[in-house]
């Protein structure tokens, strides 16, 4: 049982900043790219940043020069950290990898649980 467990979030000013990590454990036979989401009530969810596991990044244009995305290959972890943060960043935001295991070999996404982001004054 693979499982991602997200740890950060909370509140922030307009202007702050606020970190998420995310862990990756249980029976993974390799941990490839990993990213995170963020949704707001009643949309989809959309990409914010994603990293390869040779650390190739992909940011969205909203988060461009604001956010980085960092991982430890040997933690099997995924952090984001989010700087210049605006209202508009408010969402709960999800971690996700693309983990191959024994079940499947070729590997599938798995979600971690999401966890709150609010800015706001």
């Amino acid at each position: 049982q693979v499982q991602l467990v997200e740890s950060g979030g909370g509140s922030a000013q307009p202007g702050g900043s606020l970190r998420l990590s995310c862990a990756a454990s249980g029976s993974m036979l390799r941990v490839n790219d990993m990213g995170w989401y963020r949704q707001a009530p009643g949309k989809s969810r959309e990409l914010v940043a994603a990293i390869s596991r040779d650390g190739r990044t992909n940011y969205a244009d909203s988060v461009k020069g604001r956010f980085i995305i960092d991982r430890d290959g040997a933690k099997d972890t995924v952090s984001l950290q989010m700087n210049s943060l605006k209202p508009e960043d408010t969402d709960v935001y999800y971690c996700n990898a693309f983990i191959s295991t024994i079940q499947f070999i070729d590997g599938s996404w798995f979600w971690g649980q999401g966890t709150q982001v609010t800015v706001s004054s």
